[in-house]
């Protein structure tokens, strides 16, 4: 199961992957680095977002690589596509920006985690498999510009009205939450709290139910909104 309670493929099934980039040649570097894991399996590819949105549908894939500047749809628009009709498709942001604007806009629209182009191409099965495990995959210098997007939002979200009540969460589901917040992944969190990796994504998934939204860096973003946590 993920953390939000979805049903995965079973063990020894592989991860099916969608590849989504307007350029070929780094498609066909993606689809050879991947097509050497045994665990992953390359299920299809698209040149532009509308392409992407109408394989996923037909595909289903576990994990969606995406460019976020494409032809016809870009990849930030084809994310909230895929997101509201495949949910349980986990979805990578692969892109040459690393302005705090598109970070943002990706994890908003559903992205689970966010690789630059200038990853290492052997990288790139491990982040596909942490992504399919539930982890958020955001590094260092990304979690600081989201944090730093999320204090802007708070202050901003400070001004406006309450809204209808919003779900409530135990204390120690706060705690968990201020920390992925800060971009830490399952490991670190538990360390922090000297708890288990178990109990932590037993605390992940019951924030998700709770909020009823699929990714970790949704239920930040709906925390902040709601005024549950605040981000300086």
């Amino acid at each position: 199961m993920t953390e939000s309670g979805e049903a995965r493929p079973s063990a020894g099934e592989p991860i099916r992957v969608l590849i989504v980039d307007d350029h070929e040649l780094i498609r066909r570097s993606l689809a050879l680095a991947l097509a050497a894991e045994p665990d992953i399996e390359v299920v299809g590819e698209a040149s532009d977002g509308q392409e992407a949105v109408e394989l996923a549908d037909r595909l289903m894939p576990d994990v969606a690589l995406m460019d976020v500047r494409m032809p016809r749809q870009d990849g930030i628009e084809a994310t909230k596509s895929i997101r509201a009709s495949v949910p349980s498709t986990r979805i990578i942001m692969l892109t040459v920006s690393d302005e705090e604007e598109d970070l943002f806009e990706a994890i908003k629209a559903g992205a689970t985690g966010y690789l630059l182009k200038d990853v290492q191409i052997n990288d790139v099965p491990a982040a596909v498999r942490g992504v399919h495990e539930g982890q958020s995959l955001i590094n260092p210098a990304m979690a600081a510009k989201l944090i730093s997007e999320f204090a802007t939002m708070s202050r901003k979200e400070a001004e406006r009205p309450p809204q209808l009540p919003v779900p409530r969460l135990t204390d120690r589901e706060m705690e968990v939450l201020r920390l992925v917040a800060k971009g830490m992944n399952n490991r670190e969190i538990a360390k922090q709290l000297f708890i288990s990796e178990n109990t932590v994504k037993n605390h992940v998934r019951n924030i998700l139910d709770k909020l009823q939204l699929h990714s970790r860096m949704e239920a930040v973003v709906y925390a902040v909104r709601e005024r549950m946590l605040e981000i300086t």
